[in-house]
């Protein structure tokens, strides 16, 4: 099961690029998703980012995520197939 078709709850995240610098560097543990956006609780609060605007990493790994491709449901998510990039 790839990255992209587990639950994200608890799960870390590493913003690494985004259209909005000021979520540029921000990490934190995610505790909701809806269809749009990501809350996520870090050391300064909770912060509500919108997955449309982000390339993130979760728990420290190598997997780059662009969040446009992920604007669905979280259960839709799960178990939806991806193609692999080549």
């Amino acid at each position: 099961m790839g990255l992209l078709n587990q639950p994200w709850l608890a799960m870390t995240i590493t913003v690494i690029d985004s259209k909005d610098n000021g979520l540029i560097g921000l990490q934190g543990m995610i505790v909701d998703e809806t269809k749009h956006t990501l809350r996520v609780r870090s050391s300064k609060g909770v912060h509500v980012i919108p997955k449309d605007v982000i390339r993130f990493t979760l728990d420290n790994g190598d997997t780059v995520i662009e969040g446009s491709k992920v604007t669905q449901r979280p259960e839709d998510r799960v178990n939806r197939r991806y193609r692999r990039n080549r």
